[in-house]
């Protein structure tokens, strides 16, 4: 159990602090949207209702009970308690109190990377912030057992009753791994609203079922200490039962009543009335109306036992039973989630707590108990440094060159085996995570010699099973995590194992891997992943409607021109086993570091000559090709007088070759130009262009000027995402590629289908030089 971390004599001195709490975070978004000059009119936002709901629960963990070594996830529209807890421990500077969504200011929801304040986890998609922890925890331990330094610390969540809703929560919550994390704490905000109205029935008592059935304890914080003592009265027993029975709304409605009108409804109409109507006539009015807004989650005491509470052997779920808006003229109304106070109440708010509207950010005069308070937490709060390591050195090439048939996927897991041999300092440092896809997607031979991540040793009942070919050892030290099948949870996972090196100083090289057709269900959670400074490599594989038999339920058509647009990522689709094994190590070198990037790397099953490659055997050459293929593109086959260019990406890359030998033979010369990123050559076109920053050698060498033709780009995906190639040298373009949902079928049946065959391959190349 925990114990409150400052004296009990600072109860007073704490409900001080949170009514400066409370003023502070109300006065930042009424500056934003009543005092800033706004010249374009545009709603700026806030949130003063959700704010105010979090305000008891983050001042009594702050100033109670947060240690150096803990990590907190705030709801996103709670952002401004946040930055004003911050300012009263000097993290951060006045200045930008008036600046909440103002460009360069303090942004709409708690950022890691673009706030100027400390802040542990990005939050603002729903669900995702509330289960970043469960994957930090997860996160933290492996830096710990692998390399030390990380120590412990509680992971708290802070959730508003509604992200409930998400299923992202409960793909987390449920998670076989995740009930052995006794340092992940979520407490929700249950104030029985959400956007848009009281929600009629919001089921804490089955919700809180489903997380003790998780293996979580569960404490409930309903009511405060007024209420509790109310409830020993004559005629207490029943108040419990009448208000434990209201619904929602009805007890929202109370909370907007003055006195005169809860003594007429607060009673009802049942054999309880009377026994309620007696106690109720024995309250001032001013009592009263305190209690029926007396709820567990404002009651600095109550919320202190709560958390001294906490057993730390197994996640906990802390229901804190709230009032959006809580100290505020709009309390408990059903549409004040984006309301906001007028002058007028902002003066009678600043008049209640102390504050003054026209100095709204002063802060507590020197000397002050509250001042020492502040500073006491400060220095406590006080995180060591953790100077982050240099990643290990990735070689760029193992200098070996496949032969035979082979598929991109398969060679992805004999990358891997490579780097253990090749550079082992780099490969203890991969950490590959997948949704119960590991034997399908070629990881069978890595699994087998790093062994499978788990938080405590399990024994391996099928090790001495001469036909079991995959050695599944759950180890503490092992570098596979194997999850359910939630894929989000995979990227969530991926996202905050590529933040070690800036929490804790220790790089890790985080490789997801998942069938491509569900990166679109993933994709979502990873592109804030990376927003919050997530650094790692989404593999997706088997891909396109080369996976001709599975049908248009797991044929992937989208996902070329997602990674083309995603920020903050590099994307491949390589077509050979030697393309894989560079742009791989390229994309690892990518990861762990400040300006590091992450990637997505789309693979296939198909299986491929790989003598068609071409791979140069002189060594200046070879780095020449390898520079290309980290670049974005390379000419595969270049002829004489040439009339036309197929471009083309992936496991397509034999029809273009087969199409370029037709053309040829009737008289058309065909240069085949293999992308390996169109994501890069994009930037390329970009920053010729004068749009942004990125080399543009590749362009020069691989789509000359002097080479310029005719045009025909061809991929197994979107065909927009290679028809900007055209706009390089200006020249007449056709672009082939999957518009429709999939079919079964063979391959050459399904290629035909689409149009991404040789023959038509063919037909566009005639079409264009005719």
């Amino acid at each position: 159990m925990s114990e409150s971390v400052t004296a009990p004599a600072t109860t007073d001195v704490l409900r001080a602090i949170e009514d400066r709490v409370l003023w502070l975070s109300s006065a930042i978004i009424h500056h934003a949207n009543r005092v800033r000059p706004n010249p374009s009119g545009l709603k700026v936002g806030g949130h003063q209702a959700s704010s105010a709901s979090m305000v008891s629960i983050m001042t009594a963990l702050w100033f109670n009970h947060l240690r150096p070594q803990d990590r907190v996830s705030v709801k996103p529209h709670a952002s401004p308690v946040l930055h004003a807890i911050n300012y009263l421990l000097g993290e951060l500077d006045e200045s930008y109190l008036p600046r909440l969504r103002e460009f360069g200011g303090l942004q709409s929801y708690p950022s890691r990377i673009k706030d100027p304040d400390p802040v542990d986890y990005s939050t603002g998609s729903v669900g995702i912030g509330a289960t970043a922890p469960i994957w930090g925890a997860m996160s933290r331990r492996y830096v710990d057992i692998a390399f030390g330094g990380a120590g412990v610390g509680r992971q708290y969540s802070l959730v508003g009753d509604a992200e409930l809703d998400e299923g992202a929560v409960w793909e987390a919550v449920l998670d076989p791994n995740v009930a052995e994390l006794g340092e992940l704490v979520w407490i929700v905000d249950l104030n029985r609203q959400s956007l848009d109205r009281v929600v009629p029935n919001i089921a804490a008592d089955k919700l809180q079922r489903m997380f003790a059935a998780a293996g979580w304890q569960v404490i409930q914080l309903k009511y405060g200490s007024l209420l509790e003592e109310l409830f020993t009265r004559p005629g207490g027993a029943e108040l419990r039962q009448r208000i434990d029975a209201m619904t929602n709304p009805e007890y929202q409605r109370l909370l907007r009543c003055d006195a005169t009108e809860l003594r007429r409804r607060l009673p009802g109409e049942g054999p309880s009335a009377q026994a309620i109507n007696e106690l109720v006539a024995s309250l001032d009015d001013t009592t009263l109306v305190d209690a029926i807004a007396n709820l567990g989650g404002h009651d600095l005491a109550a919320l202190d036992r709560a958390l001294g509470m906490i057993d730390d052997t197994r996640p906990t779920v802390i229901f804190a039973y709230t009032v959006k808006g809580y100290g505020l003229a709009m309390k408990g109304h059903p549409q004040n989630h984006s309301a906001l106070l007028t002058d007028a109440q902002m003066r009678e708010l600043a008049e209640r707590l102390g504050a003054d509207l026209d100095d709204p950010w002063r802060a507590f005069p020197e000397g002050s108990p509250e001042h020492e308070l502040c500073r006491a937490t400060a220095r406590r709060l006080k995180r060591p440094e953790f100077p982050p390591l240099p990643p290990p050195a990735i070689p760029v090439d193992f200098g070996r060159t496949p032969s035979g048939t082979a598929t991109t996927q398969a060679a992805l897991g004999r990358v891997l085996l490579d780097l253990t041999r090749e550079a082992p300092d780099a490969a203890r440092r991969v950490v590959t995570v997948s949704p119960d896809v590991s034997s399908t997607t070629n990881l069978g031979g890595w699994i087998n010699k790093v062994g499978v991540w788990s938080v405590q040793e399990r024994p391996n009942w099928f090790a001495d099973d001469a036909e079991t070919i995959l050695q599944w050892q759950e180890k503490p030290t092992g570098q596979h995590i194997e999850l359910g099948i939630a894929e989000v949870n995979l990227v969530g996972l991926i996202s905050e194992l590529g933040t070690t090196w800036s929490r804790w100083g220790q790089p890790l090289l985080p490789i997801g891997v998942l069938y491509d057709p569900f990166v679109e269900r993933a994709l979502e959670p990873w592109s804030y992943g990376i927003y919050a400074g997530g650094q790692s490599i989404l593999v997706g594989t088997p891909s396109g409607v080369t996976l001709a038999p599975e049908g248009g339920a797991h044929q992937s058509i989208k996902t070329p021109s997602i990674g083309l647009e995603q920020p903050g990522c590099l994307t491949y689709e390589p077509a050979f086993a030697q393309d894989v094994e560079w742009t791989l190590l390229a994309a690892l070198a990518q990861l762990g570091k400040p300006g590091g990037s992450s990637a997505y790397l789309r693979l296939s099953t198909r299986p491929v000559d790989q003598s068609l490659a071409a791979v140069p055997t002189d060594p200046a050459a070879r780095e020449r090709r390898r520079r290309q293929v980290v670049a974005g593109a390379y000419a595969l086959r270049r002829t004489e007088n040439v009339k036309v260019t197929i471009a083309a990406m992936g496991a397509v890359v034999p029809e273009a070759l087969d199409a370029a030998t037709r053309l040829d033979q009737i008289g058309i010369p065909t240069d085949v130009v293999c992308v390996t990123s169109p994501d890069l050559l994009y930037r390329a076109v970009r920053a010729r262009q004068g749009h942004e920053q990125a080399d543009t050698w590749i362009l020069d060498q691989v789509f000359p000027a002097e080479r310029a033709t005719p045009l025909v780009t061809v991929l197994d995906g979107h065909p927009h995402t290679l028809s900007f190639l055209a706009t390089i040298n200006r020249v007449a373009t056709s672009a082939l590629g999957v518009t429709r949902f999939g079919q079964s079928g063979s391959l050459e049946d399904v290629y035909h289908h689409h149009g991404i065959d040789t023959d038509s391959i063919v037909r566009a190349a005639l079409d264009i030089t005719e």
